[in-house]
């Protein structure tokens, strides 16, 4: 899943994020940050990336693609993803062209990982790791947002962090607790840090 916020404003804002395994475009957080980014005056869209009980690579990366692509400009443009959501958003930034379509102002990457952690079903997201200055350069600024009680990213969710900083160059907010921002796709909670990074990114 994917949801594409674009500003009413004279400065145009886009946010994109794509949804974690299993969830829909009204699981865990998701409703909470659109109700915020709709308070600010930003548009959201929710395009539906197939099969999202059954993630593949490569659906998601197409159907991702197009609807960044077909949201507004880059450079007006935070892409969120929370999740294998995060794996997908790297993805597709590594076959980012910049110099065709533009530099996205910013990622925000939450309770992501940056290798395989023991998901069999998952594991093609991972396959050969990750162009890390390929993606570099197809955003101005990353944001990391990790629980040091995620149960997803254990035994070590502070090396995952290590890794998105040194790859990406990514400012990191490390919470004690938080686990995966929500447990199940029902689970719905409030992640406030997740507000302040977006539009943080949209100033840089």
């Amino acid at each position: 899943m994917v949801l594409l916020a674009t500003s009413t404003s004279t400065r145009a804002a886009t946010r994109s994020m794509v949804t974690a395994y299993g969830a829909s475009d009204d699981s865990v957080w998701f409703p909470y940050l659109t109700k915020q980014l709709a308070a600010a005056g930003h548009r959201v869209t929710v395009p539906r990336l197939p099969d999202t009980a059954a993630p593949r690579l490569e659906p998601w990366h197409k159907t991702y693609g197009e609807a960044v692509l077909a949201a507004g400009p880059a450079e007006s443009t935070v892409l969120v993803g929370p999740s294998i959501g995060a794996v997908d958003v790297l993805r597709f930034l590594e076959q980012h062209g910049p110099a065709t379509h533009g530099v996205f102002a910013g990622v925000l990457l939450v309770a992501a990982s940056t290798h395989d952690v023991g998901y069999d079903e998952l594991a093609e997201f991972f396959e050969g790791g990750f162009d890390w200055e390929r993606i570099r350069r197809s955003a101005r600024n990353f944001r990391v947002l990790q629980a040091m009680d995620d149960p997803v990213n254990q035994p070590g969710p502070a090396q995952h962090v290590r890794l998105f900083v040194h790859g990406l160059r990514a400012t990191a907010f490390v919470t004690p607790t938080g686990a995966h921002f929500g447990a199940t796709p029902d689970d719905h909670v409030e992640v406030p840090e997740a507000v302040r990074f977006v539009t943080e990114l949209l100033g840089a």
